[in-house]
């Protein structure tokens, strides 16, 4: 009985010296071990013997990530790249004395460095080869020493690995230091390993690990070859999160794989946490329904709902599913966090199709977002994107969270009648587009809205609406130094469109009535042409030349006179023939803004349809309003030498002169 006894206690210790995670037990049916064997634990290896659930109380629960820690260079994930570095490196002969490791948490830092350490120390000439092996996987070599930068952080502790450096390896090729967490340790500490590392010796290695390598200083860095690990890609993740549910005997369903795994948000170590978490809580299948349950995320179908209601504009449906989602348990951030992931599905599906590898989405959502996204604007996917980050970050530090959530759901389903605005704010034409424009033209407060001569009031107001325009303006006349400012907010736009329909075809004439209701005519059909007839005064007309005036105070005169070719092809439309254009600054209009610089209506830019149209869909806010003139130093130039081809000119008054000839392709 005694020696029975002996040979039944035997197997316990041997099973003891080796951590669970790198014990594969296989239990018959009473649960009893048989066997106790060191070998790897990845999904392939133990598929078979953790398929069934254990009651076994003597053996303790290792977390998956360190039971599915990777052990070799082919089972790292998502850092393929620096393993193959690394094997080069001892294939070749060239490794280094010292490695740097950066990167997030969870992306395989200290399993590679774990991994390369075997790799060096392994010779597979040695009979206790294997056991060298998994020893230093296992963190319990003698000459593999891992240090913990955050409770080793020292001075003396420096001093402590440099005196042990000096030792020779016991059974290893080299004596390695893996320090993690290296940002962690002190400047005295840094500075005592500077000697060291740079000039170790030849049977010493280093292999720092950090999260945060702009706090290890450059001398440090210097000396180390630096690796940079990446996130691991969401898809890849969830691959490995399945392969680990098989090999545990859990079915997961795949959005649910991918929902933990853009939760990990590129961390290896953060999706198997995740995924334990799951699998404490469900035994068999795991669902969206356990997922909202353990983590509260909502169905994709909800969130999808919401969408849909946005982009069909039913207001009323988005705000009862958005009140639903609510209720589910999501908080205002975390669901509109989860609503912009869902319009960048539509989006990447809509720009780069239901198939892009860029779109991480469950094959059982594919057909609906495809659905989305082909009724959906890009542009306006985007603004939902940015609407719904800017609502969670104001929501975040407001009294009212809830008005601020349903406000976004009802603006997003109103976002289509916004489809315009782009093209409204680059002044395209056509009916609505010039509703809108209309605004832009008006004069600012204090500007005189009569003509420049007071003796002919009566003929300029009957020629006011065909006479001036608005021009972008960035090029100034001679006294532009002294000009006051011209608001920004006045300014035209920059990319001229074309007309809303086909220019009419005049016949010639020169008679000056009759160019001013064609003038009238023209710039009823368009809103750039009718913005260019209220900058000038067409002052002499007689068939072959025209002689217009313009506020040479301005910055858009000051353009229109250095760049007449605009005016000059409204003209020879109007005129049914080439036109030769002298272009004169009002000395009046300048007198008047030597004495009184122009002042600037603050309400009325505020209140300007267009600027609040321009503040609404980029989530603008206006801070202030104040005038601004853009400084071209090739327009004064042009400018200069316009004003100085006319001796008539004066300093008081400078004219611009361009002959039809000059119109080149800019009819």
């Amino acid at each position: 009985m005694a020696k029975k006894a002996a040979t039944t206690a035997n197997p316990a210790p041997q099973a003891a010296e080796l951590p669970a995670e790198d014990l594969l037990l296989s239990t018959n049916r009473s649960g009893t071990a048989a066997s106790a064997t060191p070998m790897p634990l990845t999904p392939a290896t133990t598929k078979a013997s953790t398929s069934a659930p254990t009651t076994n109380a003597a053996k303790p629960y290792t977390v998956l990530a360190r039971r599915y820690r990777s052990r070799d260079f082919g089972e790292v994930i998502g850092q393929e790249p620096i393993a193959r570095t690394l094997q080069n490196a001892i294939e070749y002969g060239r490794t280094a004395h010292a490695y740097l490791f950066c990167g997030t948490r969870g992306v395989g830092k200290t399993s590679m460095a774990r991994i390369y350490a075997r790799a060096l120390n392994r010779d597979p000439a040695l009979v206790e080869s294997e056991a060298i092996g998994d020893a230093i996987l296992r963190g319990e070599d003698l000459d593999v020493i891992e240090i913990d930068g955050a409770s080793n952080r020292g001075i003396d502790d420096a001093r402590d690995l440099i005196a042990g450096a000096g030792l020779a390896p016991t059974r290893g090729k080299y004596r390695i230091y893996i320090i993690d967490e290296v940002h962690m340790l002190t400047t005295p500490a840094f500075n005592a390993l500077l000697k060291t590392m740079e000039e170790p010796p030849s049977h010493v290695k280093f292999i720092l690990c950090t999260t945060e390598p702009h706090k290890v200083p450059q001398t440090i860095q210097s000396r180390c070859q630096r690796f940079d690990f990446r996130n691991i890609p969401t898809k890849q993740i969830a691959a490995h999160l399945g392969a680990v549910a098989s090999g545990e005997g859990i079915e997961v369903t795949e959005d649910v794989l991918l929902a933990v795994a853009r939760l990990a948000n590129g961390s290896m170590r953060d999706g198997l946490s995740l995924l334990d978490r799951l699998l404490a809580s469900a035994i068999g299948r795991i669902d969206a329904v356990v997922l909202e349950q353990v983590f509260g995320l909502p169905d994709d179908e909800i969130l999808l709902d919401i969408v849909e209601a946005c982009v069909c504009e039913r207001t009323a449906d988005a705000l009862l599913h958005g009140s639903r989602l609510l209720e589910r348990g999501s908080g205002v951030e975390q669901a509109l966090e989860l609503l912009a992931e869902r319009f960048r599905w539509v989006l990447v599906a809509a720009a780069a199709g239901i198939d892009s590898d860029l779109l991480e989405v469950a094959a059982s959502m594919r057909d609906r977002v495809a659905r989305l996204a082909a009724q959906t604007d890009i542009a306006l996917a985007a603004h939902a994107i940015a609407l719904c980050d800017a609502t969670a970050r104001n929501a975040r530090g407001s009294s009212a969270p809830r008005a601020l959530y349903d406000a976004c759901l009802a603006r997003l389903s109103l976002s289509q009648r916004f489809a315009g605005g782009a093209s409204l704010l680059a002044g395209g034409g056509g009916a609505d587009s010039k509703k809108a424009a209309d605004p832009v033209t008006r004069r600012v407060a204090g500007q005189p809205s009569s003509s420049v001569h007071e003796s002919n009031a009566s003929t300029t107001s009957s020629n006011s609406s065909a006479a001036r325009t608005t021009i972008v303006t960035h090029a100034p006349a001679q006294d532009f130094r002294s000009a006051p400012l011209t608001p920004r907010a006045v300014v035209a736009p920059v990319a001229p469109t074309a007309p809303s329909s086909t220019p009419i075809a005049y016949a010639p004439t020169s008679d000056f009535a009759e160019l001013r209701r064609r003038l009238v005519e023209i710039s009823a059909r368009s809103a750039r042409d009718d913005s260019l007839t209220q900058q000038g005064e067409i002052v002499d007309f007689s068939g072959d030349s025209a002689k217009v005036l313009v506020d040479g105070s301005t910055a858009s005169g000051q353009y229109l006179m250095a760049n007449p070719q605009p005016i000059q092809a409204l003209l020879a439309r109007a005129a049914g023939r080439p036109v030769r254009v002298i272009i004169v600054a009002d000395p009046n209009k300048q007198a008047i803004a030597a004495v009184k610089p122009m002042a600037v209506d603050d309400a009325s830019v505020r209140n300007d349809p267009l600027v609040r149209l321009a503040a609404e869909l980029f989530d603008a806010t206006i801070v202030a309003v104040s005038a601004r003139v853009q400084v071209d130093d090739a327009a004064v130039d042009a400018n200069d030498e316009a004003v100085g081809s006319d001796g008539d000119a004066s300093l008081a008054s400078p004219t611009s002169v361009v002959d039809a000839g000059d119109l080149g392709s800019d009819d």
